[in-house]
């Protein structure tokens, strides 16, 4: 589980139940059912119906938690590899690859390093890789729409829920006993659309955002790796090609080790 983001999830409540009780009210207080059926219920099928079943199934049990898992995007790791994985190749051929590929727990790197192994043209391994990486990136681009349209339907939902309680209040204005209940669906609808809409799907679409860029440029990584291992190039052009993918710190200190004169 992704440290970060529990913590984020878990302050944040803390956060809203804290304001609640310091403004005098209770959680109870913002519990109304008209309300829930409304902004979330009503988002939810509004989303459904854009998407479909099976998009929205996808959304919640596969973006959903990776907006809470941990991922290893280390560059440094990589490129440590990608210099083992040349030195190797260039002592012993690329042929010796063959027994390492299947320890790797990288299915992208795997599929690389074996197409360089079977003695694929450079061209066609950069085509194939790039051609899954583009997939890669449709995958996560559509998690993000989905995010994003959710965010957008939740507070449009909770506006409709103000629209509502306002209208039944008003047809039941002499009725001074409806007047709260009313008015309690009119704000409550709007409070659930911006706590959907600003807490909840914003953040997790800007995390999945985040870790697309991460592992596009890890992939992007393979990539160069594996083909600069195909050309049979020297460990140390390896590391300098890679290294520029490092931020300033790590490049320096990857290029220090491997490839200083």
């Amino acid at each position: 589980m992704n440290l970060g983001a529990i913590l984020g999830l878990v302050g944040g409540t803390a956060c809203i139940i804290i304001s609640i009780y310091s403004s005098g009210g209770t959680v109870m207080t913002y519990v109304d059912i008209a309300s829930v059926f409304c902004t979330i219920g009503g988002s939810f099928f509004a989303l459904m119906l854009q998407y479909g079943v099976k998009d929205v199934l996808w959304l919640l049990t596969t973006v959903f938690p990776r907006c809470f898992s941990t991922y290893d995007y280390s560059g440094m790791k990589l490129v440590e590899k990608m210099y083992e994985l040349a030195e190797k190749a260039r002592r012993e051929g690329i042929l010796s690859l063959e027994d390492a590929i299947s320890d790797m727990p990288d299915e992208f790197m795997q599929k690389g390093l074996r197409l360089a192994v079977d003695g694929m043209d450079a061209e066609i391994i950069r085509n194939l890789l790039d051609t899954e990486l583009s997939q890669m990136n449709g995958r996560h681009a559509k998690g993000m729409k989905m995010l994003d349209a959710w965010a957008k339907l939740a507070p449009g939902f909770g506006m409709l829920g103000t629209v509502l309680g306002l209208i039944a209040m008003m047809k039941n204005i002499e009725d001074k006993s409806r007047i709260g209940p009313n008015m309690a669906v009119a704000l409550i609808t709007t409070f659930y659309g911006a706590i959907m809409a600003n807490f909840l799907f914003q953040p997790m679409m800007g995390k999945i955002q985040i870790d697309d860029g991460n592992e596009t440029t890890l992939k992007e990584m393979v990539i160069e790796g594996v083909l600069s291992i195909q050309a049979g190039d020297n460990p140390r052009i390896l590391v300098i090609k890679l290294a520029s993918y490092l931020d300033p710190k790590e490049k320096k200190e990857v290029i220090d080790k491997y490839a200083k004169d």
